[in-house]
């Protein structure tokens, strides 16, 4: 029998919760991740069934300060996994919570500001890629009567519908998040 199993299962960044309830299940199934990676693959390792609680930080700031950061949370039990994309993996077993579920954030308001951070952290670089790149482009495109222009113009604007697209859909996931804390 195998001891370890690959699952490619990739995630958006609005999805973190269902990452941690994917790894929670596979868990309590008897696969432990050890590792993912950029593409979306989780790598995982046979153990004893157990019901252990995956929880998702998004700090890129965190890393300024690493060995700290880490310490805090495994002075509260959390077992440090890994970095990815700004966010850290961390574990804690179910039987070493005080009799409920516990989380890595103690209140809304620090939920609030990881969501927050996830936001300005992933939608800056894209806010600043549309209005320096593809906005200018579309905008020379149009002046160019070439086949390569009008290819290039249809192109970009395809890139202009996605990245529309693309915040409408993390301006809704973020304003659901933001309600989900709001009680």
């Amino acid at each position: 029998m195998k001891n370890t199993k690959i699952k490619f299962r990739p995630f958006t960044i609005c999805e973190w919760k269902k990452e941690e309830e994917f790894l929670r299940k596979h868990h309590k199934a008897g696969w432990k991740m050890t590792r993912t990676n950029l593409i979306g693959c989780y790598f995982f390792e046979k153990c004893q069934p157990e019901d252990v609680i995956y929880q998702l930080d998004y700090n890129s700031d965190s890393m300024l300060d690493k060995a700290e950061y880490i310490q805090m949370f495994s002075d509260c039990g959390w077992e440090y996994l890994q970095d990815l994309f700004g966010y850290s993996y961390f574990r804690k077993p179910l039987s070493e919570m005080d009799g409920k579920e516990e989380e890595i954030f103690c209140d809304d308001a620090s939920r609030l500001e990881m969501i927050q951070r996830v936001y300005k952290g992933r939608m800056r670089p894209l806010i600043i890629i549309f209005f320096l790149c593809l906005l200018p482009n579309i905008f020379m495109q149009f002046h160019n009567d070439t086949p390569a222009g009008h290819f290039l113009l249809g192109l970009n604007c395809v890139l202009f519908v996605f990245y529309i697209t693309m915040f409408l859909w993390f301006g809704i996931e973020y304003w659901k998040c933001w309600k989900s804390t709001q009680h």
